[in-house]
C-alpha cells in the first residue's frame, strides 16, 4: 500500500508536471502570438507614423511655400503702400508748402493793411488831413462818373464861400454844391465809449456836431439864384452813414428839413449816375432841332431811294420781258436749225444712193 501511494504521488506529480509543461507551452504560444500581433501593430503604427511624418513634412513644405508667398505678397504690398504713401506725403508737403507761402503772403498783406489802417487812423484823427482825404475820395468818384464840363472843384460862390465840388446842372434844379468835411471826432468818441454814461454823452455830442454841420452847409452852399435849393454832405465812410441812418433818425430828418442830403460813397455814385442821365437828356433836348433837321433829310433820302427802287424795279421788269423774248427767239432759231439739219441729212442720203454702184442696187 505504501508503494502504491508513493507511486500515486509520483504519478500525480508527473501529471502535474506534464500539465505544467503543457500549460507553459500553451501560455508561451499565446504570448508569442500576442507579441507577434503587438509587433505587427507596432509595425503598422510605425508605418502610419512614417506616413504621417511624410505627410506632415509635405504639409510643412507647402505651408512654408505658402508662407513665403504670402510674405512676398505682403512685402510687395507694403513696399507699394510705402511708395504710394511717400508720394502722397510728398504731394501733401508740397501743397502744405504752397499754402504756407500763401499764408505768409496773406500775413504780409495783413501787416501792410494794418500799417495802412494805422496811417488811415492818423489821417482821420487830423482835421485837415481828414478833409483832404474826403476831398480826394470825392474827386475820384466825381471824375469817374461825370465829364469834365459837368463839375468844378473848389468852386468859389458869389457869397465868397468855397464849395469842395459844384455839380453844374441846368435850371431846374440848378447847380448842386458838395461838402466833403465831416466832424469825425465826435464819432470816434462814440465808438470809443466804454460805459453807458460815456456812450450817451458821446451820442449827444455826435448829434449836435452833425446838426451844426448840416446847418453850416445849408447856410453856406445854398445860394438863391446861383445854386439849387439843396446841397450834398459827403461822408467818406459807409460806417458813419449806416450809424446815422440806424441810430440818429432825428439828425437825418434835420438834413431833410434843411435840404441837405447826406450821401456815402455808394449813394453818391448813384446820385452821380442820375446827374449824368439828366445831363444826357439836356444835351438831347439842346440837339433836338439838329436831330429834327437830320431826320427830315433822312426822310428825303428815303423818298429818293424809294423812287430809285421803283425805277430799278421797272428796269428789272423790262429786262425780264426782254429775256423772255430772247428765249422765244432762241427757241425758234433752234427749231429752224434742227429742220435745216434734217433737210441736209435727207439730201446726203439721196446723194449716197445716186453714187452707189449698180451691183449694190441689184443686190438690194
Amino acid at each position: 500500500m505504501q508503494i502504491d501511494i508513493n507511486t500515486l504521488i509520483i504519478a500525480g506529480v508527473a501529471i502535474l508536471a506534464g500539465l505544467g509543461i503543457i500549460i507553459s507551452m500553451f501560455v508561451g504560444a499565446r504570448a508569442r502570438a500576442e507579441n507577434a500581433a503587438r509587433l505587427s501593430q507596432l509595425a503598422e503604427t510605425a508605418q502610419s507614423l512614417a506616413n504621417a511624418q511624410t505627410s506632415l513634412a509635405g504639409r510643412m513644405e507647402q505651408a512654408q511655400a505658402d508662407s513665403n508667398q504670402r510674405l512676398d505678397s505682403l512685402s510687395k504690398r507694403l513696399g507699394d503702400g510705402l511708395t504710394t504713401q511717400t508720394e502722397k506725403t510728398g504731394q501733401t508737403l508740397k501743397v502744405l508748402h504752397e499754402q504756407v507761402a500763401v499764408i505768409d503772403h496773406a500775413q504780409q498783406n495783413i501787416t501792410e493793411l494794418s500799417q495802412q489802417m494805422v496811417g488811415l487812423q492818423d489821417i482821420l484823427s487830423n482835421k485837415q488831413a481828414r478833409g483832404a482825404f474826403g476831398e480826394i475820395q470825392l474827386n475820384d468818384l466825381v471824375s469817374a462818373a461825370l465829364p469834365d464840363s459837368a463839375y468844378e472843384f473848389q468852386f468859389k460862390l458869389s457869397s465868397g464861400r468855397i464849395a469842395d465840388c459844384l455839380l453844374k446842372l441846368p435850371n431846374p434844379p440848378g447847380s448842386i454844391a458838395i461838402d466833403s468835411k465831416f466832424p469825425l471826432e465826435s464819432y470816434q468818441q462814440l465808438r470809443n465809449a466804454e460805459t453807458d454814461v460815456d456812450k450817451k454823452n458821446a451820442e449827444r455830442a455826435f448829434a449836435v456836431a452833425v446838426k451844426k454841420h448840416i446847418v453850416d452847409i445849408s447856410d453856406r452852399y445854398i445860394v438863391a439864384g446861383e445854386t439849387s435849393e439843396s446841397a450834398l454832405m459827403f461822408l467818406p465812410s459807409e460806417a458813419v452813414y449806416a450809424e446815422l441812418h440806424a441810430n440818429f433818425r432825428n439828425v437825418v430828418e434835420e438834413g431833410f428839413k434843411r435840404r441837405v442830403w447826406i450821401v456815402s460813397p455808394t449813394t453818391l455814385m448813384a446820385t452821380l449816375n442820375t446827374v449824368r442821365a439828366i445831363l444826357r437828356d439836356v444835351h438831347m433836348r439842346e440837339q433836338a432841332d439838329v436831330i429834327q433837321t437830320e431826320v427830315g433829310k433822312m426822310l428825303d433820302d428815303v423818298g429818293r431811294l424809294d423812287d430809285r427802287v421803283g425805277k430799278l424795279e421797272t428796269h428789272f421788269d423790262q429786262a425780264h420781258r426782254d429775256i423772255r423774248d430772247i428765249r422765244i427767239s432762241t427757241d425758234k432759231v433752234t427749231k429752224r436749225g434742227a429742220k435745216i439739219d434734217a433737210l441736209q441729212l435727207g439730201e446726203a442720203e439721196e446723194a449716197a444712193e445716186m453714187l452707189a454702184p449698180p451691183d449694190s442696187k441689184a443686190a438690194e
